[in-house]
C-alpha cells in the first residue's frame, strides 16, 4: 500500500516554512498531495491558479509531490484520493492547540491520522499572512518564499 499524505492549506502564498515541512516529510511518505483548500468566503491575495502554479513550480520534477485543489472537508478529500494521513506543520504552541483539536475531531469522526512536524527554527516565524503584509507594503518578501513566488 502506498503511504499517501495530504498537506492541506490555502497557501496564499506558499512560504519557505511550507516548503521545509513538505521537504522534510518526503522520507515518511510515498506521495504527498499539497491540497489547496477552496473557501468561497475567504478573500485571497493570489488566485487559485497562481497559488497552484507557485507550488507546482517550487516542486517541479519531484514525482513524490502532487498539487491539487479541493472544496469541503479535508477528511472527505483524503478519503476520495485514498490518503491515509494529514500532514501539518507546527510553528508554536498556539498552532499546536488549534491543530490538536482538529486532529482529535478528524480521528474521532473518520479514523484519519494526522502527522505533525515542527517547523525548522529558521522558518518558524514565517506565515502566509506575514508574507502578504510584506508584499502589500512593498517590502522584500523574497527571503520568505520559494523562488517560484514572484510578483510582477
Amino acid at each position: 500500500m502506498i503511504k499517501k499524505a495530504v498537506f492541506p492549506g490555502s497557501f496564499d502564498p506558499i512560504t519557505n516554512g511550507h516548503v521545509d515541512i513538505i521537504t522534510r516529510a518526503l522520507p515518511l511518505f510515498d506521495k504527498i498531495v499539497v491540497a489547496i483548500g477552496v473557501n468561497a468566503d475567504k478573500k485571497y491575495m493570489f488566485s487559485l491558479e497562481q497559488r497552484k502554479n507557485f507550488i507546482e513550480q517550487a516542486f517541479k520534477g519531484n514525482p513524490q509531490i502532487e498539487v491539487d485543489t479541493y472544496e469541503g472537508l479535508t477528511t472527505e478529500y483524503c478519503e476520495k484520493i485514498d490518503a491515509q494521513f494529514i500532514l501539518r506543520g507546527l510553528r508554536n504552541p498556539a498552532d499546536f492547540e488549534f491543530e490538536k483539536a482538529i486532529a482529535h475531531t478528524n480521528r474521532f469522526l473518520t479514523k484519519m491520522e494526522t502527522v505533525f512536524l515542527l517547523t525548522a527554527a529558521s522558518t518558524s516565524f514565517i506565515s502566509s499572512s506575514i508574507v502578504r503584509d510584506v508584499i502589500r507594503n512593498k517590502g522584500d518578501y523574497t527571503k520568505l518564499v520559494p523562488n517560484s513566488v514572484r510578483i510582477e
